[in-house]
């Protein structure tokens, strides 16, 4: 490899103790000639094991090793995620949420550390080099990306370490890249990269193949946001770390799919996602009580839009800003619970009570004779005339037509 021009200082490096982090340390040494790697590990709920392993191979290379803890920040997002429902073409968004966190948190740790770069060890062909450089781009510090820029795969970096003698974790067995957060967890690579493989059942570790009894969770919203389980209240990480646990252990959460990502690429992606699913499944079900027909059909628009621009690692964009502001409008009335039954892999909500309710019973129940507000049902007939009227004229003239008539 040829050697880079770069500036010879500091460099901040996103790191995690994986494979392509643990290869970048010495790519940055030597091939861009950087005095210092200093490498940055944001805690945003992984699992404890990946700190550990993380520090031991930060000592083991000789790195200054920073880790900031941004729970409370992530999970802020996530639970803004719930209020727009957000999902990308079907599962909630973990590791897009997570990423403009974790950046944020790097670039403040150089800028303390005197860094004149940041670096990552993102490949060319996924969405999160896009997600870090959105922060990353135009705040003074120049941006490096090794495994990008080199052109590296995972074959090449195996070998690397190897001769290297590089400690070097990837997941299970070693053979999957594996990303786990508060809010999810993603697993791909090997021989998952065939949309015909089934997977084996050791990819999964939050949530179990289905078998428990059936169980009712109910969950108390206040303006969009969860606040209590089964009466309880939380902060949003302890909420959402219990509801992982119990959820997953009815194998709720798990999805197999092929993913569109930003650069073009089909990919197929493995997820596992309870304690989102329970949060985004609850929250549906009690804006479907408080919110009227025309707020539900353009937020389903608003939402999809926001989640598009979190897939993107964008959700500081002066759009979303703007998303947002008719977002807090709706929720003002989600306040209310909702009881969700956990059974067989699947979480469906079962009751809802809210204060708010754009509701009648008496309106809608069969067993009354009136509507209610001096409407009848004698009412419906006028309307039911008319409803089609439109379409009937429409069809008799194309029959006309069909018949060699004149329409008009």
């Amino acid at each position: 490899m040829t050697a880079s021009t770069t500036e010879t200082d500091r460099v901040a490096l996103a790191f995690s103790g994986g494979l392509d982090t643990t290869v970048c340390v010495p790519l940055l040494e030597e091939e861009y000639g950087y005095d210092e790697v200093i490498g940055v590990t944001v805690d945003v709920g992984q699992p404890d094991v990946e700190f550990a392993e993380a520090r031991e191979t930060a000592d083991a290379l000789d790195v200054q090793h920073h880790v900031v803890d941004a729970r409370e920040e992530f999970a802020a997002l996530c639970l803004r995620s719930v209020q727009a429902n957000a999902t990308y073409q079907g599962y909630p968004l973990g590791t897009a949420l997570a990423r403009p966190i974790i950046a944020a948190a790097i670039r403040d740790v150089a800028a303390a550390e005197d860094c004149v770069a940041l670096a990552h060890g993102c490949t060319g062909k996924g969405n999160d080099q896009l997600r870090f450089e959105a922060v990353w781009r135009d705040t003074g510090f120049g941006v490096v990306a090794p495994v990008r820029e080199r052109g590296l795969t995972r074959e090449w970096e195996n070998e690397f370490a190897a001769e290297r003698g590089l400690p070097v974790e990837g997941g299970v067995e070693g053979r999957y890249s594996v990303d786990a957060n508060l809010w999810s967890r993603s697993i791909e690579g090997s021989e998952l990269e065939d949309p015909g493989t089934v997977p084996a059942d050791d990819i999964y570790e939050w949530t179990a193949n289905p078998g428990c009894e059936p169980e009712l969770i109910e969950l108390r919203f206040v303006e969009g946001r969860p606040v209590a389980l089964d009466g309880e209240q939380h902060d949003p990480v302890t909420l959402v770390e219990i509801l992982n646990e119990r959820a997953g252990a009815h194998g709720v959460g798990r999805t197999d799919m092929m993913e569109d990502r930003m650069l073009g690429l089909k990919v197929r992606e493995n997820y596992e996602h309870p304690g989102a699913t329970v949060l985004l499944t609850a929250h549906e079900a009690l804006e479907q009580l408080v919110l009227t027909h025309e707020e539900r059909a353009f937020k389903s628009q608003v939402d999809q839009q926001w989640a598009h621009k979190a897939y993107q690692g964008l959700v500081d964009a002066p759009f979303v800003d703007a998303l947002e502001a008719f977002l807090a409008t709706t929720q003002e009335r989600v306040t209310g619970t909702v009881t969700v039954k956990l059974e067989g892999g699947g979480c469906r909500p079962v009751a809802r009570e809210s204060a708010y309710a754009v509701y009648s019973e008496r309106a809608a129940s069969f067993d009354e004779a009136d509507v209610g507000s001096d409407i009848t049902q004698a009412d419906a007939t006028g309307v039911a005339k008319y409803h089609g009227f439109q379409s009937r004229l429409a069809n008799r003239a194309i029959e006309r037509g069909d018949a060699g008539g004149d329409p008009g």
